[in-house]
């Protein structure tokens, strides 16, 4: 009896709080429409070309029933017209989709208007815009303040959310594994952190390292970039892969990292060289990244982009995240006051006259905007969701500082803005996270850091490609042109809006005797494509007899690696050498050491990096390290970027590893941490310590792994936390 009683009990308060939730959310629909309607009142007093009138008067009763009617009707319209607005707009590329976002608000106010049947509204089609996108703005912003003031039902949310997904993916209510979620801070070195964390940027970050977590740096190998090191990370080689961008002479193409169709390509040779599919490959989710690490749930994944029909479902994903009017509009606010900001940035720049500084106009605004807001968005969205789904493995990359430090620089303002928003989007995950049906560990993580410096161009008035012309004894246009930036973030906007890839500097010659100079960084890449494999030192030197020492001679040139008869591979001493003095100083690979001759300056771990990159077969016929000034850790990039990484020289080379301390020491403590490949290592065996279901799979499988069909996902399914949304898109 006395347990019938404490049943009958728990029946009534589980009653209870059913109604005081129903209660509580009707409260706040009311509140949301009380607040809506007398929004839409001060606007119609304020906005000449917006009116509320009705049939018997203009009283405030019957202006006020007008509103309410206006307001709610315009309320059921986002919730119930909009998804299949948005659905129909998937074919839209994506980036125009958003722009379109406050023309579609726009007009399902002039649609509500319509459908007061106390009087009615009217509204120039421009007024209707701004008015819509106020209304969704002020009911987003009061909706979320009534659910953070709410603790219990925000929690009780969630864990619906999470039970609901649990349901769905057919897992039973016992206890699961850890999970692990790998979020990467694109272009964040290790001394960038800690400076962030020291000067109180990142606080959630901060709160880690005093208990939770332990920081680790690691080296990059030579080629300090996204592509190399993201490769290696998620897909354990990154073998072959000397630059950002290089030229292949047996296919007469030049590889790019962020390029879908290239990156398709080198996700295939890691996946054959290594014979597994990658990290992610079983109850994985890759969001924001070039590669898929094998995961089946992919979101602005580069590698998904080179799809083509259904099995390219970005236009899905795009509905999952623009079917809530309200979260459309806020990125879409978000996004113009980021290209406000930029403009106000580099317009303070310019008139203080800052130094090194380099153009930012054109789309650049939108590019900056696009990687800060609506990639930021999207991706955390999806890593939320992710956890609320209790998926194994989740791998993300943020990329927004990335991109502004390439313009901005490494330590400037504008950098230390996106370092805060990125410690909030960190902070947001790590809530979703509490809310999660399994427990997680968070580990934080980069690919690269960000070497200051002034313009290789800027500097001496001439582009690399310009200097190798000149030594080969070829015209040079008198007027340099600019070697464009190879941010993440412009390809990928370009692949967002289906638009071709710009060649630009990537475009192979005209003439097949012309060299191929491309730029990494400050890393420069010298091909002749006319030739059969890596022509030597001495095949060069009769070609044309000044190349190499005008290279070797320029005081912005740190070394070069060029094969040799004699020796197998020479590095070559330039003029901007740390030890000073002329270029040329000439010393075999096999006796190379670090901080010692050419290397003198670099760093540990040069002289095995450099080694490692004479081994792969795509290696340039003449590879050039700009210098490197180890005073002021400045460098000079071959393109338009003075916050650059991609060769050796200062903190590019040092990113870090900041992991949970449940978790195994990522090396021994007499150990260092070298190379993506490790990196890789190191994250499965943490999911294995996590006894996830992360298994090597055969090589026979993996290498079609991309061209496999998806398992269909119903639309609209993802989990939503405050209305944010996950995206699926490239």
């Amino acid at each position: 009896m006395a347990g019938l009683g404490r049943n009958g009990r728990g029946e009534r308060q589980a009653a209870v709080g059913r109604w005081r939730t129903t209660g509580s959310a009707l409260l706040r629909v009311i509140v949301v429409w009380v607040v809506s309607t007398l929004t839409m009142m001060l606007l119609a007093g304020i906005l000449p070309d917006f009116k509320l009138t009705s049939d018997n008067g203009e009283s405030i009763t019957r202006v006020a029933l007008t509103a309410a009617w206006g307001a709610g009707a315009f309320g059921l319209l986002s919730a119930l017209v909009w998804p299949l607005v948005v659905r129909a707009f998937l074919l839209v590329p994506a980036l125009v989709l958003g722009l379109l976002v406050f023309f579609l608000n726009g007009s399902l106010l002039l649609v509500a208007l319509r459908l007061i049947p106390t009087g009615h509204g009217a509204a120039e089609p421009e007024t209707a815009v701004i008015v819509a996108a106020v209304m969704s703005a002020v009911a987003s912003a009061t909706s979320t303040s009534l659910a953070v003031r709410d603790d219990d039902a925000y929690r009780r949310r969630l864990s619906r959310l999470a039970d609901r997904r649990r349901r769905r993916r057919g897992l039973d209510s016992a206890p699961q594994p850890p999970g692990l979620v790998l979020i990467q801070l694109d272009g964040v070195g290790e001394r960038t952190l800690r400076h962030a964390v020291d000067s109180g940027l990142m606080p959630t970050v901060a709160a880690w390292l005093q208990g939770t977590h332990r920081l680790t740096p690691w080296r990059t190998d030579w080629s300090s970039q996204t592509g190399a090191s993201q490769l290696g990370i998620l897909h354990g080689s990154n073998f072959d892969v000397p630059a950002f961008r290089w030229y292949e002479k047996e296919s007469g193409e030049v590889m790019v990292s962020n390029r879908p169709a290239s990156a398709v390509e080198l996700q295939r040779r890691a996946v054959e060289r290594t014979g597994d599919g990658g990290l992610l490959t079983v109850d994985g989710a890759s969001r924001g990244n070039l590669f898929s690490g094998g995961a089946e749930e992919v979101a602005l994944v580069l590698t998904a982009a080179a799809r083509r029909g259904r099995r390219n479902r970005s236009r899905a994903g795009y509905f999952a995240y623009f079917s809530d009017p309200a979260n459309a509009v806020r990125t879409a606010g978000s996004f113009v006051a980021e290209v406000g900001r930029e403009l106000a940035q580099s317009t303070r720049a310019r008139l203080r006259r800052e130094a090194p500084r380099i153009k930012r106009g054109g789309l650049y605004p939108f590019i900056r905007a696009f990687a800060t807001v609506v990639e930021r968005d999207v991706v955390v969205a999806a890593v939320m969701g992710d956890l609320l789904a209790g998926r194994t493995a989740v791998y993300a990359d943020l990329v927004a500082y990335d991109e502004v430090a390439h313009h901005s620089g490494p330590r400037s303002r504008d950098t230390d803005q996106v370092l805060r928003r990125l410690d909030r989007s960190l902070a947001l995950i790590a809530g979703a996270a509490g809310q999660a049906p399994r427990p997680y560990r968070i580990v934080l993580l980069s690919d690269h850091g960000q070497s200051p410096g002034e313009t290789f161009e800027s500097a001496f008035g001439l582009t690399l490609k310009d200097l190798v012309r000149a030594g080969c004894g070829l015209p040079v246009p008198r007027r340099a042109r600019r070697t464009r930036s190879g941010a993440e973030a412009r390809y990928a906007v370009r692949v967002a809006l289906h638009r071709p890839v710009e060649e630009g500097e990537e475009r192979p010659p005209q003439r097949e005797s012309d060299p191929v100079v491309l730029a990494s960084g400050n890393l420069g890449l010298v091909s002749f494509p006319d030739a059969e494999g890596r022509l030597t030192r001495e095949q060069i030197d009769r070609r044309h007899p000044a190349l190499l020492t005008t290279l070797a001679n320029h005081p912005g040139i740190g070394f070069l690696l060029v094969r040799s008869e004699e020796h197998g591979a020479v590095l070559l001493g330039g003029g901007g050498g740390a030890g000073g003095g002329a270029g040329g100083t000439e010393v075999p690979l096999a006796q190379l050491a670090d901080d010692e001759g050419p290397l003198k300056g670099f760093g540990r771990g040069a002289a095995d990096a450099v080694r490692r990159t004479d081994t792969f077969p795509h290696t340039a016929d003449i590879m050039v390290n700009s210098m490197y000034d180890p005073a002021t850790g400045r460098v000079h990039a071959f393109e338009e970027q003075i916050g650059s990484h991609g060769g050796l020289g200062g903190e590019q080379s040092h990113p870090f590893l900041l992991s949970p301390v449940e978790l195994s020491a990522p090396v021994p403590d007499s150990g260092e941490l070298v190379g993506a490949e490790q990196v890789h290592h190191v994250l499965r065996r943490w999911l294995g310590e996590g006894q996830g279901p992360q298994i090597p799979v055969g090589a026979e499988a993996l290498t079609t792994a991309e061209d496999s069909p998806r398992t269909a996902q119903p639309e609209g399914s993802f989990p939503v936390v405050d209305r944010v949304v996950q995206d699926k898109t490239c």
